[in-house]
């Protein structure tokens, strides 16, 4: 009999019914029968004979047990013990070491491949090694090559890639070291290179602070493109084209801004058009982000100089977030299909709205979507108000030679809002893209944003983004300039116009350019006015006592951190969203700290309003129920749902007085949230459909 023991290492870790193959209610029939069936069938006939002898002879000691009723009674109540003991200990059989190798194939056979392995690796270890060339050391290589394999298929079954890849790497050591098995080192190679994507995927998908895995995954990735011959290639026979495009649109939401910057820019400047494209757009996103325009003009060269048709439209919104209007405009009328023309005309009639509604739509589905350290709005009055911006531009202009007169209120007097959008064509594909790899949105439709990667792949951006939170704004009353006079827009037919009065920063850097003076016309007197100071805005006025106080919110319910929250624990959080922007618009301070309720970008939205109304000496006063929730999506990191809203609002001065007021009216409106670190926020909000 093979007695069981309680150690902590144990030469064999597997009990009678595991090694023979049987059930605790097996009965003795049916373990003999099974025994023989064992025996007949030998595993692999390469084993030497010594070591299939001693197997046979190993199950039929436990059949023996099993088969016996008063030694299987006995030897049941043994393991009973061991369960009820809980220390962490388990049933092992105690095997003479001439029949270890026997012991080490029944545990493979058993399904636990890694303890083989791992007591394989150490039987070939000194000072337990074979003597060279005996069928000992042949058969515990042979068992060490194939319980590797097998623990590599288990560890994939688990989605562990990287620890399948690591116990591929540590048996093909073993065995080149015992020069041995040269079919199974190959077959060994082969699995790791198959594995070589899902380590990317593995490595790649860990926290940014996990710093040398994430290098070890860009390694394994840059040596994945090479092996293809690059992002258009098919080198990889393996690896067709269809599935690795399907690999890269998976694994690019887990690179960074920087990383596919990096990345793609050294695959471009080697010659494959889909990285020169895709860094392009990298260069943007972090360019727009970052607030640096010399980004989104390193971005514009790169476009510039590939070289292939169909880019104008691309170019001019380029152009347009470097401050270069009528470089836009112009790029914009040599590129945009007819399709795409009507759809910016449907936008606005201002045909630098028509402009920025484009380029924040572009932005929107085509840029900032798909990086790990990315979530961020096509804000585009927040990135030209940044003092990087303008002072890139103005260096710019001074560089180029250009002039141009102050901006004044002009005698049209229009407004421009940046938050007026709605989706503009893709339609690109009448300009012919010069190479296979088709420009993003090559494909759309009118009235479609161009959703599509590189590739042709529709883009998955996870959570929506919109540029309000679906209550609608009365429109502001914009104080003009105090400087007088307007500026020639070339393309606007029809005389002059003051676009983005109200808005200075923007205004001052989304300015027509004058070209510098040709050498005929510099030999003519230039009149030199100078231009009005503007006057700056009066202070705003003190708070009066009869501003209203701010809300009490209850916030048991914040910050929200159940892993499927209910409908009412949803509506809850939402209410208290909303209380919370009608304190901060009101003037006073929400009673729940914002970011433990809605994300980043949607707080830095509400705190902008918030001081665009500060700096007119105005609040709002808002008056938002919820009438109705129902939940239309909900997977773990993501919920979205239509809430039916009682609104009404009303904009007051400093003296209270009332300026602007929105009647009483239903909104049904789309709100959605997302799962950061166990916490639900609002993520972002647009009108229900």
């Amino acid at each position: 009999m093979l007695p069981v023991r309680l150690v902590p290492r144990l030469e064999l870790p597997i009990d009678h019914f595991r090694l023979l193959g049987v059930g605790p209610g097996t009965d003795a029939q049916t373990v003999l029968h099974t025994y023989h069936q064992r025996v007949a069938r030998v595993p692999d006939p390469a084993f030497s004979r010594d070591t299939l002898e001693a197997r046979a002879e190993l199950l039929r000691a436990s059949a023996d047990v099993l088969s016996d009723p008063e030694r299987r009674v006995a030897y049941e109540s043994d393991l009973t013990a061991l369960v009820a003991s809980g220390d962490g200990v388990v049933p092992a059989l105690d095997i003479a070491t001439s029949r270890e190798v026997a012991g080490l194939l029944l545990l493979l056979e058993a399904d636990q491949p890694l303890e083989c392995f791992d007591l394989a690796c150490r039987a070939l270890q000194p000072p337990q090694t074979p003597a060279l060339g005996s069928s000992r050391e042949s058969d515990l290589t042979r068992l060490a090559g194939l319980s590797c394999l097998a623990a590599a298929v288990d560890y994939h079954g688990q989605r562990r890639y990287e620890a399948a890849a690591q116990t591929l790497q540590q048996g093909l050591q073993l065995l080149q070291r015992m020069g041995q098995l040269p079919d199974l080192r190959e077959r060994m190679s082969l699995e790791l290179d198959r594995l070589a994507p899902y380590r990317v995927l593995d490595l790649l998908s860990r926290d940014l602070s996990a710093v040398e895995e994430r290098r070890e995954g860009l390694a394994l990735l840059e040596d994945l493109v090479r092996r293809r011959g690059g992002l258009e290639g098919s080198g990889d026979p393996d690896f067709p084209g269809e599935a690795f495009q399907a690999f890269f649109k998976q694994i690019r939401c887990f690179l960074t801004v920087q990383e596919q910057v990096d990345l793609f820019s050294r695959w471009g400047d080697a010659g494959s058009p889909a990285a020169d494209f895709l860094a392009t757009t990298a260069l943007t996103a972090s360019g727009f982000v970052q607030r640096k325009p010399e980004r989104i003009a390193a971005a514009r060269d790169r476009l510039e100089a590939s070289g292939r048709s169909g880019i104008d439209p691309l170019l001019a919104n380029l152009h347009l977030l470097l401050g270069d209007v009528e470089g836009a405009r112009e790029a914009f009328d040599r590129g945009a299909s007819r399709e795409l023309r009507a759809w910016t005309v449907r936008q606005s009639d201002d045909p630098l709205a028509q402009l920025c509604a484009y380029c924040r739509d572009w932005l929107s589905n085509d840029v900032l979507p798909g990086y790990r350290d990315i979530d961020a709005d096509p804000d585009l009055d927040a990135y030209f108000s940044d003092r990087d911006v303008i002072a890139y531009v103005e260096q710019e202009d001074r560089r180029a030679g250009r002039f141009f007169p102050e901006p004044g209120e002009g005698s049209f007097g229009a407004s421009f809002d940046f938050g007026t959008s709605t989706d503009p064509s893709s339609d690109w594909a009448s300009s012919g893209a010069s190479s296979s790899f088709a420009l993003p949105g090559s494909s759309g439709t009118v009235g479609s944003p161009p959703t599509h990667d590189p590739f042709g792949e529709p883009l998955d951006p996870g959570v929506d983004a919109d540029h309000h939170e679906g209550e609608p704004r009365p429109r502001r009353r914009r104080r003009p300039s105090s400087t007088t006079g307007s500026f020639p827009l070339p393309w606007l037919v029809g005389g002059l116009a003051a676009v983005l009065a109200g808005f200075a920063a923007v205004s001052w850097v989304l300015r027509p350019r004058t070209p510098a003076p040709t050498a005929v016309e510099s030999a003519r007197p230039i009149p030199v006015v100078p231009a009005a100071k503007p006057t700056p805005p009066p202070p705003a006025a003190a708070p009066t006592a009869s501003r209203p106080p701010v809300p009490a919110i209850a916030s048991a319910s914040v910050p929200l951190k159940v892993a499927e929250p209910s409908e009412s624990e949803l509506r809850r959080l939402l209410e208290v969203w909303l209380d919370a922007k009608a304190a901060v618009l009101a003037g006073g301070t929400a009673a729940v700290p914002l970011d433990r309720i809605a994300r980043a970008a949607t707080v830095q939205r509400l705190e902008e309003e918030r001081r665009d109304d500060r700096s007119r000496g105005e609040r709002q006063k808002l008056d938002v129920k919820v009438k109705d929730l129902a939940i239309d999506e909900r997977s773990p990191q993501r919920i979205a749902v239509t809430a039916e809203l009682a609104y009404s609002d009303r904009r007051l001065d400093d003296q209270g007085r009332e300026v602007e007021r929105t009647a009483p009216t239903t909104l049904r409106n789309v709100y959605i949230f997302g799962r950061d670190g166990g916490t639900w926020r609002l993520a972002a909000s647009h009108a229900a459909d």
